[in-house]
This record gives C-alpha cells, sequence and structure tokens, in this order.
C-alpha cells in the first residue's frame, strides 16, 4: 500500500474526523462515548499497523474483529435501559445530514480502484451506488426537516433505501476481500480494507452509518 498517494490518506482521515464531529452533533458530546470512540480507534489502528488483519488465510476470517464489537455494542444500546435512552434523545435530522460523509468514502474508494486496491464492483462505476445516500442527504435534511416537506414515509423509505444501498456494498466489499468466502474480484480482490487506516473504513464509520439509520428508522416509525 506504500504506492498510494498521501492526499488519499489525507482525504480518508478528513473523512474520518467530519464523520465524528457530525454524530457529535447529533447525539451530544460525551466523555463516555469519547473515550469508547478513542480506545476502538487506537485499538484498531494499532493492529492494522502491525499487519494484524493481512492474515487471511485463517477462518473465521480475523476481519470479523474489524465489524462484530461495533455490531454488538449497537446491538447493546438497542436493547439495554440506557441505550434506548441515549437513543431518545439523538437529533435524527442531524443524523441525517452525517450521511454526506458517504461522497468522500466513495470518493476514497474509486481512487483506491484506480491503485488496484479494490475491484471496480465496490466504486460507483461498478455495483455500488450508495454515492446517491451522500447526495441525496442535504437535500432530505432541508426539505425534511428544516422546512418539515416531507413526510414521515418519504423520511423512512429514504432511510429503508439507503440502508440496503449500505448493506449492497458491505456485501460486496466482504466477498471480494481475499478471505476462504471470497466469491468475486479473483483478478483484484478488496486489500485496503485490510490496512491502516481504510481498515477504520469497516471498523467505524460504516457502523456509525449503520447506526444512524437504524436510530432514524426507530424513531420515525414510533413517533
Amino acid at each position: 500500500m506504500e504506492h498510494l498517494p498521501i492526499s488519499l490518506y489525507i482525504l480518508f482521515a478528513l473523512t474520518a474526523l467530519l464523520t465524528i464531529v457530525l454524530f457529535f452533533k447529533a447525539v451530544g458530546f460525551s466523555k463516555t462515548l469519547t473515550s469508547i470512540f478513542f480506545l476502538w480507534l487506537t485499538i484498531q489502528s494499532l493492529l492494522s499497523i502491525s499487519g494484524f488483519y493481512q492474515v487471511i488465510h485463517v477462518m473465521p476470517p480475523r476481519f470479523v474483529l474489524l465489524v462484530l464489537p461495533p455490531i454488538a455494542l449497537i446491538v447493546a444500546t438497542f436493547f439495554s435501559k440506557k441505550g434506548k435512552a441515549f437513543i431518545t434523545g439523538i437529533d435524527i435530522g442531524k443524523l441525517t445530514i452525517l450521511h454526506i460523509i458517504r461522497i468522500p468514502v466513495e470518493l476514497t474508494l474509486y481512487w483506491l480502484f484506480i491503485h488496484h486496491a479494490v475491484p471496480e464492483m465496490m466504486t460507483f462505476e461498478g455495483r455500488n451506488f450508495d454515492i446517491l445516500c451522500g447526495i441525496t442527504a442535504p437535500f432530505i435534511y432541508y426539505f425534511g426537516y428544516i422546512k418539515n416537506k416531507l413526510n414521515k414515509k418519504v423520511l423512512l423509505a429514504w432511510n429503508i433505501i439507503c440502508l440496503l444501498l449500505l448493506a449492497n456494498i458491505v456485501t460486496t466489499a466482504v466477498l471480494s476481500a481475499p478471505f476462504p468466502i471470497q466469491k468475486f474480484a479473483f483478478s483484484q480482490p478488496n486489500i485496503a480494507l485490510l490496512y491502516f487506516p481504510f481498515s477504520l473504513l469497516p471498523a467505524f464509520i460504516v457502523p456509525i452509518v449503520l447506526f444512524s439509520h437504524l436510530v432514524s428508522i426507530r424513531k420515525l416509525l414510533g413517533s
């Protein structure tokens, strides 16, 4: 991965920083959450830098350690008393604008494809249409939560569609990675996400995007 331009690393770093800023604006600043984020990012960064995730011929793939803990935390948040109270205070309008981060994420993936680090199917030139969520997010936020011109059905439909698009790229990314379960992209597998800092995409950015949609859907259904 030494062949990648420094500007690509900067783009991804700024994307991760923007994710944190927008997420805290939606949920409110919390010392506990900050500590969790800092600890998780530190652990995953050190593991990625050490080459831990580059050991691929094992089952289950070590990659699961990137994604399972955030998923477990999301589940715990939705089913615990404190987690439910936390969700109650979240501004889903601000969670909606958070999805603009999907634009630089998709640009990062396209840039990685150009440098032969991910397959074309993981980009908007392939089977990944997730960038549409980022493009439409400001309009959904403005007309849905500022002007109140969009009803709950439209807001709910947008979240569900974007959630399905997220599931599509996540599935594509996993099945095109060089694991024993690989199904796609054998000529150019998805190797970028095994390296720092791009491993933080599945470990941090994707879980926040997933959580944002799930919270929005829950609150829209319950309101």
